[in-house]
C-alpha cells in the first residue's frame, strides 16, 4: 500500500532501526552516572549530539534533545521571550507557521504579550520586506519556518535572518520539514526540528540555541540537557534519531532530485486529468517531495477515504486541523481553495509505478465523489436572464455552498449577482477562490441571517 504522507511522519529509516536496536542493548543506563554502564551511555549521547549538531550547523553544546518537536518549539519560544522580556513583549510570526508555533504565540498573548502575524502571498511565502517592517521596537522574538508543512513552499529564511540581525531580533526557525533535506541557511538564532519527520523514531525533538542568545528556560528544570529539557533522556531513540539524520542527509541530493521529478509529474498531470483543480504552493522554491492540490465540488475527507480504499495513504490540509470543521489556517492565509484538498508527500524510496497508479486512480475517485454530491457541472456559460438571486446554503457543509453557487450562476444575467447564505467557515475561503478559478467577480461578504454570512458573486461571463 503506497504511503504518501511522509510530511506527517516518515517511515522509520533502516539505519534508525539498526541504531535503535543496538542502543537498546548498549544505552539503557543513566548517562549521568559515573559507573561503566553510565559512561557507555554518556558516550552514546555525546556522539548523537555531535552528529545532530553537525547536521544542524551548530556547536554540540548549543543543542539539546527534547521529547518532541512540539516541545522544542514551545521551549524555544517561551525561553527566548523570557530571556528578552526587558526588550519587549512582541512576538512576530508568519501566518502559516506550524500550529505548535501559533499555540505558543497564543499562550504568550494570554499572558499579556503581543503577537503579530505577517501575511503570505498565494504561493505561501512571506515577503521579506513585509517581515522586516514588523521588526520594530519591543520585538523580543521572530519565528519563521524553513519550509511549509502543508504546501511545501520554502521561506526566504536568509533574507529574513538578515533583517532580524539588523534589527537585533533573534530568529527561531522551525526546520521540522526541511532538516532531512539539507542545512538551514545561516543567520538563525534558535532552531527546532522533529526526528519523525526525517525517518527517525517519534518522541525526539531538537532545540538549538546559539551562544549569546538571551534564553531563560521556563518551568521546572533539572540538571539534564542544560536545564532546557528536564527528565531522563530516551537515549535509544536519540541515538536512532541522530543516526538516521546523518543517513538521510547523505542520501538527500540524489533522492531529492528523484522525488522532485515524481512530484513535478503530479503537479503537471493532476490539472490535466482532473477538471477544476488548483495546485497550490510555490512551483519552484519548495520541498522536493511534497505537493498539495485542491479539487472543486468535493469534500477532502471523502476523497481521502476513497483513496484509502484504493490503497493510497494521503492527507488533507493540515494534519493538525483535519479533524476540525474549519479550513486549514495555511490555505486560509494563502487565500487559495480549501475544499477537496489533498496533500501528497512522498517518502524516500517511492516507486515511479506507484505515482503512475495514483494518477490513474485519482480522476476516477474525484469524479465519483462529485457525482454523489451533484457537483462538477459547468458554472456560467448559460444565457440566463434572471435578476439577482439568493441561494440559501445555511446548515450545509463544504463543498455544498460552492456547488449550489455553481449550479445557478448561469441562470442569472451577465452583471447580475448571486448571494450565497452560508454558516460554514470554509465558504469564506472557497467562494472567493471559486470566483478566481471560474472568472467570476467576488463582491465581498456581510452579515447574514441565522448567524451566517452573505457572500455576493457577480456574474462576469
Amino acid at each position: 500500500m503506497p504511503y504518501f504522507d511522509a510530511a506527517s511522519a516518515a517511515p522509520l529509516h533502516p539505519v534508525a532501526r539498526q541504531a535503535l536496536l543496538a542502543a537498546l542493548d548498549e544505552g539503557w543506563a543513566d548517562p549521568a552516572r559515573l559507573y561503566r554502564e553510565g559512561r557507555r551511555a554518556r558516550l552514546l549521547l555525546d556522539a548523537a549530539r555531535e552528529a545532530a549538531a553537525e547536521a544542524v550547523g551548530c556547536r554540540p553544546d548549543e543543542l539539546v534533545f527534547t521529547p518532541s518537536g512540539t516541545r522544542a518549539v514551545h521551549s524555544g519560544v517561551s525561553g527566548a521571550l523570557a530571556g528578552r522580556r526587558r526588550t519587549g513583549r512582541r512576538l512576530v510570526v508568519s501566518a502559516v507557521e506550524h500550529s505548535s508555533v501559533l499555540h505558543a504565540g497564543g499562550a504568550h498573548a494570554t499572558a499579556g504579550g503581543e503577537v503579530t502575524e505577517v501575511p503570505v502571498g498565494r504561493n505561501g511565502a512571506v515577503d521579506p520586506d513585509a517581515f522586516a517592517a514588523e521588526l520594530g521596537e519591543g520585538v523580543a522574538l521572530a519565528c519563521l519556518q524553513s519550509a511549509n508543512h502543508e504546501v511545501g513552499t520554502e521561506q526566504p529564511v536568509a533574507e529574513v535572518a538578515g533583517a532580524c540581525r539588523e534589527a537585533g531580533v533573534p530568529l527561531l526557525v522551525d526546520a521540522a520539514q526541511s532538516l532531512g533535506w539539507g542545512p538551514v541557511p545561516e543567520g538563525w538564532s534558535l532552531l527546532t526540528a522533529s526526528a519523525h519527520k526525517w525517518g527517525g523514531p517519534a518522541g525526539v525533538g531538537l532545540l538549538a540555541v546559539r551562544k549569546g542568545v538571551r534564553f531563560a528556560p521556563q518551568g521546572p528544570s533539572d540538571e539534564r540537557e542544560s536545564g532546557r529539557a528536564p527528565g531522563f533522556e530516551n537515549l535509544p531513540a536519540i541515538v536512532a534519531a541522530a543516526a538516521s539524520l546523518r543517513a538521510v542527509r547523505a542520501e538527500a541530493a540524489a533522492e531529492g532530485a528523484r522525488l522532485r521529478g515524481l512530484v513535478d509529474r503530479i503537479r503537471a498531470r493532476v490539472p490535466e486529468l482532473v477538471p477544476d483543480v488548483e495546485v497550490v504552493g510555490d512551483p519552484v522554491r519548495r520541498l522536493p517531495h511534497l505537493v498539495t492540490f485542491s479539487c472543486l465540488y468535493v469534500d477532502g475527507e471523502t476523497v481521502l477515504s476513497e483513496l484509502d480504499r484504493e490503497g493510497f495513504s494521503v492527507s488533507s490540509g493540515s494534519s493538525c486541523t483535519s479533524s476540525t470543521l474549519t479550513p486549514s489556517h495555511v490555505l486560509r492565509a494563502m487565500g487559495v481553495l480549501s475544499e477537496g484538498n489533498v496533500r501528497v508527500s512522498l517518502p524516500a524510496g517511492t516507486e515511479e509505478a506507484d505515482v503512475d497508479r495514483f494518477l490513474e486512480v485519482l480522476p476516477r475517485v474525484v469524479a465519483s465523489v462529485r457525482e454523489r454530491l451533484g457537483g462538477g457541472g459547468p458554472a456560467g456559460g448559460g444565457s440566463g436572464e434572471r435578476g439577482d438571486l439568493v441561494v440559501d446554503a445555511l446548515g450545509k457543509r463544504c463543498p455544498i455552498p460552492v456547488i449550489e453557487l455553481a449550479k445557478v450562476i448561469g441562470t442569472v444575467r451577465v452583471g447580475g449577482t448571486v448571494t450565497v447564505l452560508s454558516d460554514d467557515e470554509a465558504a469564506r475561503l472557497d467562494i472567493p477562490a471559486w470566483c478566481e478559478m471560474r472568472g467570476q467577480l467576488y463582491e465581498g461578504e456581510s452579515a447574514g441571517p441565522g448567524g451566517g454570512r452573505a457572500y455576493v458573486v457577480r456574474r462576469a461571463s
